[in-house]
This record gives C-alpha cells, structure tokens and sequence, in this order.
C-alpha cells in the first residue's frame, strides 16, 4: 500500500513521534530546523504541509501543541 506522504514528511514525521517520546512533549519548529538543517520558512511550510494532509493536527495560539494523527506502526525509523 502507498504512503499518503513523502520520504521527507516521514522524517518529520517520525522526529516528532521520536522527539515527544524521549522528551515527553512535542518539538518547537526551531527545533525541527536544528535537527533538519533548514530554514524557520521550511520548517513552518513542513508544518503547514502536515497539518493539510491530515497527519498532525495543532491547536491555534498554543506552543508545542503537534499531535500526530497516523498510528507508530505506519512510521519509519529516524534516520
């Protein structure tokens, strides 16, 4: 079956998951950008990209509000 989501969505994607489980709450965008090596612009847009395609919902005027919205077992290891 094929993923609904690219390569680089299932890195951000299994970055949150990974990130929330070791410090038991989601990242901040400028944490994203260290990890990733990208632009604040990038990560937002990654962002907004996710929460468009139904795989993390946030909630308005709340920081570290991510929540994925796909099941561990659909992501990948972080690489």
């Amino acid at each position: 079956m094929k993923r609904p989501y690219t390569d680089k969505q299932d890195q951000y994607l299994a970055f949150i998951y990974y990130y929330g489980k070791i410090r038991e709450c989601p990242p901040a965008e400028s944490e994203m950008q260290q990890y990733f090596r990208v632009s604040p612009p990038s990560v937002h847009q990654m962002i907004l990209t996710l929460e468009t395609h139904g795989l993390i919902e946030r909630t308005p005027g709340q920081t570290r509000s991510i929540r994925l919205l796909i099941p561990r077992d659909e992501l990948p290891d972080l690489i």
